[in-house]
């Protein structure tokens, strides 16, 4: 079995319980610190990869960093997976649980790169279209890369959308070498 597998299993059984308890937000919030925690912190993930910790002690580290910052549900949860001896996949499991809660509430995530800050009416247009396109919510995030020439990238949904100059540029040299117009006596 995969890591995807395992990711995607756990974190479906815990969707359910969520769902079922009527949780699901809470469990939302809980997983998205649970997944910056694990993506931040090297040493944890390192120590949680270790096979010659023992696993009560992975379960005192997790209950010292989660407890009170995570509800009791998922506090369960977390001891249950890190028993089960998964703790190295908290972070896909994480991951997988917040992608299952936007694909049951429709939001489909976006991510804008642009060389420069973009302003908030920029944000609320490109929102607006992506949500227009996808005929789900938009959640968007935008980063700058100071490498980028100009123009923008925006990817969503499986679909990226690509007008950076630096693009342009290549596309134009192809075209310029393929020199149609020379006589090719």
């Amino acid at each position: 079995m995969n890591n995807y597998r395992i990711n995607t299993n756990y974190a479906k059984a815990l969707f359910m319980v969520a769902t079922d308890t009527g949780n699901i937000e809470r469990a939302k919030q809980d997983m998205v610190l649970v997944g910056e925690v694990m993506a931040e912190n090297r040493q944890l993930r390192s120590v949680f990869a270790n096979p010659t910790i023992r696993f009560d002690k992975k379960v005192g580290i997790v209950r010292e960093l989660f407890s009170g910052a995570v509800s009791d549900e998922v506090m369960a949860f977390l001891v249950f997976v890190v028993k089960k001896n998964r703790s190295i996949n908290l972070q896909g499991i994480a991951d997988s649980f917040v992608e299952q809660y936007r694909v049951a509430k429709g939001i489909v995530l976006s991510d804008l790169v642009t060389h420069q800050p973009i302003d908030d009416e920029a944000r609320r247009t490109v929102t607006r279209l992506v949500e227009e396109y996808t005929g789900k919510q938009c959640e968007l995030h935008d980063r700058t890369d100071p490498k980028m020439l100009g123009g923008f990238k925006l990817e969503f949904d499986h679909n990226m959308y690509d007008a950076r100059i630096r693009t342009k540029i290549r596309k134009l040299r192809l075209e310029f070498a393929k020199n149609d117009y020379e006589s090719k006596l």
